[in-house]
């Protein structure tokens, strides 16, 4: 049986740990994330240095295999729990949790943070005062980019738990 319940509890927990991975990432150094700052930002600043991108994939792998187990787990136990369950409601179970990130994302890390509050750590160095750190609709378009994955990963995660 659909559980909004689920969705929101689970969707609250990969938000958390996602956001708190992110967050110390930036900390230590917030050219990891380079990619995802907004291209005038970007332009101004040297390509990542070899460590760098070591630390990238070190940080961004299990960042992915986070956003990916999380919604797979929850998935799995919603069929566990139900056997019943429609591929829609698994679908369903999927994309809410990974677009509750999505949206934490976008409200709380870009938008408030990023956008409104931009606390040193994200501010790479070079690029202070730059007017792409306070560029909501960059963090928008990359959101509707986040939704896409989202309704992706719902399907793929779907598709793989109705076969269990």
């Amino acid at each position: 049986m659909f559980s909004f319940r689920r969705i929101v509890l689970d969707g609250a927990i990969l938000s958390f740990v996602a956001s708190l991975l992110l967050m110390v990432s930036l900390r230590l150094n917030p050219r990891i994330w380079l990619q995802d700052y907004p291209v005038e930002i970007r332009d101004r600043v040297p390509p990542k240095t070899e460590q760098e991108k070591r630390l990238s994939l070190i940080i961004g792998i299990p960042f992915l295999l986070l956003v990916a187990a999380v919604p797979f787990i929850s998935t799995l136990a919603l069929k566990r729990q139900d056997g019943g369950v429609s591929f829609l409601q698994l679908f369903l179970n999927a994309f809410g949790v990974v677009f509750a990130f999505n949206l934490v994302d976008l409200l709380l890390l870009d938008w408030l943070m990023f956008c409104t509050i931009t606390p040193k750590f994200v501010v790479i160095p070079g690029t202070e005062g730059m007017e792409g750190y306070k560029d909501y609709s960059y963090h928008f378009k990359a959101s509707v980019i986040g939704t896409v994955l989202s309704i992706v990963a719902g399907l793929v995660i779907a598709g793989i738990v109705s076969f269990l």
